[in-house]
């Protein structure tokens, strides 16, 4: 994965490809969501025909940038991309496959429950999409009320048993924990609701409010019930047991998959590969290169017209391009690498970046070690112990800061 006998590379070097394409719409806007998305209760063709081309212009003006790397995995985010019709996803694929040598392990499709046509599916699948990632977040209908969701538990049980019918046999379930007003034998209900439909694979995520939302400014003035922090604790203490218990292994912190049914393209990010990414919003991750040689990553405007305005004036440079510095990189790669399982390999962290991170984090590494929130192996690998998970974020946050 490294290479130091190129001289002038030495961040990541990846001899393969992942693509996300942003598609922004959504029936609507969820109060606790800081996506760059847009409210289209009916998605007028004109403007998916609209968004599709924009999206084809981008690849071709950008292509160039990644050219050679055989197409490894495809994600289809947002928004909700299962608003689009089917052959808008086989157009976008045909332009990828053409732009792109070989051919992609996995393409996933996010959907809603709320907004899945069920009559489509069969012809996403035969479009080429293998992978559905479907946003349940609660089967409960009050919490998803709460949460200002769209559909009700039974659209998603249905949703769930068309994704079947269709022929997809790689399903993943998103779930929400601390939702205003759940409580713990809710989360357990959750859970059983969706261990019964048999999933490949679950993201579990804590609700967090994220500034300027509709659920942070309720909650600066007094107006949302939030959950207890330790209660949080509890719950996710309680996803963790019960799915990997059912056999879905914990790979990061917020994902669980049966063995080989692990998200190919999400990996990508926590092993800081070479990503494109494409649409309003979309953060692209560079593989390393002479003027980069720790890589780059870019991102594109959150405001839909503005990126529709760049590409169709034949723009294709992200407005934001960053060339990491060495002491970016290495706080990136605990950072990312301590959100996984496998956590952080020190052999190949010295290899990228001349000592094990003993060397450039060792005060970080003692008191994390000391507080029971990280261990650290003989041979220098750093990874989260059972503890640790519960305070992934604060440990890896613990990295961050450039060293010297």
């Amino acid at each position: 994965m490294t290479s130091l006998a190129s001289g002038s590379l030495r961040g990541v070097t990846d001899p393969s490809l992942g693509v996300y394409l942003h598609v922004p719409f959504c029936e609507r806007v969820c109060p606790y969501c800081d996506f760059a998305v847009v409210a289209a209760r009916r998605l007028a063709r004109a403007d998916e025909e609209r968004t599709v081309a924009a999206l084809l212009a981008e690849l071709a003006g950008r292509a160039h940038a990644f050219a050679g790397l055989p197409l490894e995995t495809v994600y289809f985010g947002g928004g909700t991309p299962a608003l689009l019709h089917p052959d808008s996803i086989a157009r976008l694929l045909a332009g990828l496959r053409a732009a792109f040598p070989g051919t992609p392990r996995e393409v996933t499709l996010e959907a809603n429950p709320s907004t899945l046509e069920q009559g489509r599916l069969g012809a996403f699948r035969a479009a080429g999409v293998d992978r559905l990632s479907l946003g349940v977040q609660s089967f409960a209908d009050a919490t998803l009320r709460r949460l200002g969701r769209a559909h009700r538990g039974e659209a998603s049980q249905r949703a769930i048993e068309a994704a079947r019918a269709a022929g997809f046999t790689n399903l993943s379930l998103d779930l929400i924990v601390g939702a205003p007003g759940q409580s713990l034998a809710g989360v357990e209900q959750d859970l059983a609701a969706a261990l019964a439909a048999a999933p490949e694979h679950v993201s579990a995520y804590a609700l967090t409010l994220e500034p300027g939302t509709p659920f942070a400014k309720a909650a600066a003035r007094g107006a949302l019930r939030i959950v207890e922090d330790d209660l949080v604790a509890e719950m996710l203490e309680a996803v963790a047991s019960r799915l990997e218990g059912a056999g879905l292994v914990r790979y990061e912190v917020s994902s669980f998959a049966r063995p080989g049914c692990e998200s190919q393209h999400n990996q990508r990010y926590w092993q800081r590969r070479a990503v494109l990414a494409l649409g309003v919003g979309a953060h692209s991750t560079e593989p390393a290169s002479a003027a980069a040689p720790f890589g780059a990553r870019s991102a594109n405007e959150r405001g839909l017209a503005d990126w529709l305005a760049r590409i169709e004036a034949g723009d294709f440079a992200p407005p934001e391009r960053e060339v990491l510095d060495a002491a970016t990189a290495r706080g990136e790669a605990a950072f990312l690498a301590l959100r996984t399982r496998r956590g952080l390999d020190a052999g190949r962290f010295a290899a990228e970046f001349g000592a094990v991170p003993r060397h450039f984090f060792a005060g970080a590494i003692d008191a994390l070690v000391a507080q029971g929130l990280l261990a650290e192996g003989a041979s220098g690998d750093l990874a989260l112990p059972p503890r640790g998970w519960l305070f992934a974020d604060e440990v890896a946050s613990r990295f961050v800061a450039k060293q010297s």
